[in-house]
């Protein structure tokens, strides 16, 4: 028997999300899992915050989101950021925290807190970051939404920024949630469908330093949110669907002072070799799954070497052919797979071009390289 989806009553709801409050606020503390999700929980304040910097820090049970054992099990959340609420309206805010343990030290799965040390170090090569965020939207079955139950649409072709019944499957779920990140404030810059039926991409930046990610994971939060009404499931899986039908990246857009300056490309080339040589490293955090997603094919490099181009879709890391003219700008890393953090990748890519900060480690609890990852060879490709 096939799974009846449970979509929100939004309607029915409408009218108690129109009651007065009388004066009181909620806060929807939200927050990164052990397993790269977003979990949340609400709190009444007594009046309206004017930053996060008036929040209390909360907690919650550690033990339950896999993040803390069972016998220190509290997990504290110190507020980052604060949006407008796009779902209640008002006074109501969403604040974004980060993790922190009893003992004053970040949560392993804090990787928010070392990029932001990174960043402040390295301060001074003003970095700026845009992302592009790839998703597959899925039915209540797990099926790409839209897709011949039991069956493939026609091959890919007509999908990618498709116009039209039969090319394009749930706009209403990208259009609303395109509406709610503009109203919270959050940088998101464009969206379009993409190459497979019911994968969509966004793009938030370009944001300097830290902000990119905190954009980045509110956004995530509100897709998922936003998806609950239409009955939808998303996921960030690098490749949903095996065989001929593309995978999920988060490309990301990279550029400093230097690489923006005149002269700039000869910034970018020096940049260029020193990814090459810590390729292993930026692909330990680069998402679960990616190897499936970076065979070659599909627009993809392959997983176990580096290489760049200009223009070339193909390549690790593509230099976009109006910079390279220009000898100024930005590049693209396209490694990233859709699910991975966008503190790592931005913390990560500051630590290989700037320097490592003593006491710090983007990676954590996410891998140590294995012994198969460090036979991997570096192939340096240029134009």
């Amino acid at each position: 028997m096939a799974e009846i989806p449970t979509i929100s009553n939004t309607a029915t709801l409408q009218k108690y999300l129109a009651l007065p409050q009388k004066g009181a606020v909620i806060a929807e503390y939200i927050w990164v899992d052990a397993s790269g999700g977003v979990r949340s929980k609400c709190k009444t304040l007594a009046k309206k915050p004017e930053s996060y910097k008036d929040l209390s820090e909360w907690n919650f049970d550690g033990s339950s989101t896999d993040q803390a054992p069972g016998d220190n099990s509290d997990v504290y959340l110190r507020p980052v950021a604060m949006y407008p609420d796009p779902f209640r309206l008002g006074d109501n805010v969403l604040v974004l925290a980060e993790c922190w343990m009893s003992d004053g030290k970040p949560n392993s799965f804090n990787f928010r807190h070392d990029a932001e040390v990174l960043m402040e170090k390295h301060a001074e090569h003003e970095f700026w970051f845009g992302l592009e965020q790839e998703y597959t939207l899925l039915d209540a079955v797990g099926w790409p939404y839209g897709w011949p139950k039991n069956g493939f649409p026609a091959p890919q072709g007509p999908y990618y920024c498709g116009v039209g019944t039969g090319k394009v499957f749930c706009r209403d779920i990208v259009e609303a949630h395109y509406k709610a990140c503009l109203y919270s404030g959050l940088n998101i810059s464009g969206t379009n469908a993409e190459v497979m039926p019911a994968q969509w991409e966004y793009q938030i930046g370009p944001c300097t330093g830290i902000e990119l990610g905190d954009h980045m994971w509110m956004s995530r939060f509100m897709l998922h949110r936003v998806a609950e009404d239409f009955g939808a499931k998303v996921t960030f899986a690098p490749k949903p669907i095996p065989g001929n039908w593309n995978g999920a990246g988060l490309h990301s857009n990279v550029s400093t002072k230097e690489t923006r300056a005149e002269g700039g490309m000869k910034a970018i080339e020096r940049h260029m070799e020193s990814l090459a040589k810590r390729h292993k490293e930026h692909m330990a955090v680069y998402g679960e799954g990616n190897e499936a997603r970076m065979t070659g094919a599909h627009e993809t490099a392959s997983y176990d070497k580096f290489t760049w181009g200009i223009a070339n879709r193909g390549a690790s890391v593509r230099v976009n052919r109006q910079c390279a003219d220009e000898g100024k700008g930005y590049f693209e890393d396209r490694r990233p797979a859709s699910n991975a953090d966008p503190y790592q990748i931005t913390g990560m890519i500051v630590e290989t071009l700037c320097g490592k900060v003593e006491g710090t480690d983007i990676h954590k609890k996410s891998t140590e390289v294995s012994a198969v990852e460090q036979d991997m060879p570096v192939v340096m490709s240029k134009p």
